[in-house]
């Protein structure tokens, strides 16, 4: 799965800017999360096309970047994402970013995990 991180200036509108250029080109958004810290903001996006938003976005002026994202889908209790964070944690997977995703049809969430070692983070979640 890809994720696509777009640093801005944290201002009025920044995120207004992000959602019309994708929709400019019929890009939908399924999922977004928008942290504003100081003069910065970090949106992170996931879309239906990577690749048409990676070039909405450069020809709106902005730098994306696009990354490789764990997606996993777990049931919606308290403590299951604790178990796997903590199962992380214990392997020395360090995390970039944690969000809610979605939901499942039947009703799990999805979270969009960002590791900074890949195969790390795979076998310790096999485990």
């Amino acid at each position: 799965m890809k994720e696509i991180s777009v640093i801005a200036k944290n201002r009025v509108g920044a995120f207004a800017d992000v959602a019309e250029a994708l929709g400019k080109v019929g890009v939908n958004i399924k999922t977004v999360m928008v942290n504003g810290s100081g003069e910065t903001a970090v949106i992170r996006l996931i879309t239906e096309d990577d690749v048409s938003a990676k070039n909405a976005l450069e020809k709106a002026g902005m730098n994306p970047r696009v990354s490789e994202i764990l997606l996993l889908s777990m049931r919606d209790r308290p403590g299951e994402l604790a178990k796997i964070v903590r199962k992380l944690a214990l392997a020395g997977v360090d995390l970039e970013s944690v969000y809610i995703a979605g939901r499942t049809a039947s009703g799990d969430v999805e979270v969009a995990i960002k590791p900074d070692n890949f195969g790390k983070a795979a076998s310790a979640l096999k485990k």
